[in-house]
């Protein structure tokens, strides 16, 4: 607890204003919810179009995905959003529990780039055979 000394006329709110993440904390929150509802369906319809194709070949799934453009589009904003989630999940761990400043930052930066590599690469797969290259 601070003691105010007649010197300070300060209250304990105003000293407190502008410090901590006040101002970008909630982003971060509603980030990590949103995605995580998004991903309800997302994971359901991925879990249940993995099941239906146990045991086809690579040509049974490649015919599958080329002939329904929702699976495609559904493939890749599971991707999408997986790896936004994982990022900013990631983040906030990170930010939480390094708190050496430069190890934090580079921590972030790797993740970030770790998750939009992975996710651009899983976009392009599905891409790619959707569109039969």
């Amino acid at each position: 607890m601070t003691t105010h000394s007649a010197k300070n006329l300060r209250s304990p709110l105003s000293e407190a204003r502008g410090l901590g993440s006040s101002k970008y904390g909630t982003e971060h929150w509603w980030h990590q919810r949103l995605t995580a509802i998004a991903l309800v369906p997302l994971t359901i319809w991925f879990v249940i179009a993995v099941i239906s194709h146990l045991g086809a070949d690579y040509a049974q799934f490649t015919a599958w995905l080329k002939g329904s453009p929702l699976s495609a589009i559904l493939l890749v904003l599971t991707a999408g959003v997986t790896f936004h989630h994982a990022q900013g999940g990631m983040q906030v761990v990170i930010e939480d529990y390094v708190h050496v400043e430069w190890q934090k930052l580079a921590a972030i930066i790797a993740v970030k780039f770790l998750c939009y590599a992975l996710a651009a690469a899983c976009i392009f797969a599905v891409l790619k055979i959707s569109f039969g290259a």
